[in-house]
């Protein structure tokens, strides 16, 4: 379970495939922090650290990940939003966030404002997954609040906070982002259709 509180910013360090999965080996200031088994979101992607090297730790994405979330299209020196998982007796800053991305969305617009940033998101509805305005979304592992919603897109604000210690600052219009879609909105969405 996680908050989509990016914790910080990593970097891939190397990228390694191995019949139908990848080992994705990163740097980051929590790697001594870390240790094998334990959960970790990677661009909102629940992976298990499977080795520790010195400043580096290695997870591994099946084909399952691979296909339906970005992180095949990672790249070496590439940055990635990461945030160990929840501590029970913490607060829950940003929203329930569990790791399990539901689908890709494409950054469609990107507005630079005066000292904040939106952008625009367009994603397959065939899965079932929808927004509501003011309702919480989780992009690249980011817990974000709608501002606007569609049928098939919506559109986050972002402060400069955000902008300076994730990955956003390197979305802009054709990037693909990781969404997980809130917990409780799918569990409506889903009665809704019974």
């Amino acid at each position: 379970m996680f908050t989509g509180i990016i914790e910080t910013l990593g970097k891939v360090a190397d990228l390694r495939k191995e019949n139908g999965n990848l080992h994705i080996t990163v740097e980051s200031t929590i790697t001594q922090e870390l240790k094998i088994d334990q959960s970790v979101a990677h661009n909102g992607v629940c992976l298990t650290v499977v080795a520790l090297g010195d400043g580096t730790h290695t997870v591994t994405a099946i084909e399952e990940t691979l296909n339906k979330t970005s992180i095949g299209h990672l790249k070496v020196g590439e940055p990635v939003n990461l945030e160990r998982c929840m501590q029970m007796n913490a607060r829950l800053d940003g929203h329930i966030v569990q790791g399990h991305v539901d689908q890709t969305a494409t950054c469609t617009k990107f507005t630079e404002l005066d000292g904040s940033w939106e952008y625009t998101f367009q994603y397959d509805t065939s899965a079932g997954n929808v927004t509501v305005e003011k309702g919480s979304i989780c992009v690249n592992g980011i817990s974000l609040t709608v501002v606007n919603s569609g049928p098939d897109h919506f559109s986050v604000a972002i402060i400069p906070y955000t902008y300076e210690h994730t990955n956003l600052h390197n979305v802009r219009e054709g990037s693909v982002v990781n969404l997980e879609f809130d917990i409780i909105g799918k569990y409506v969405a889903r009665l809704m259709n019974r």
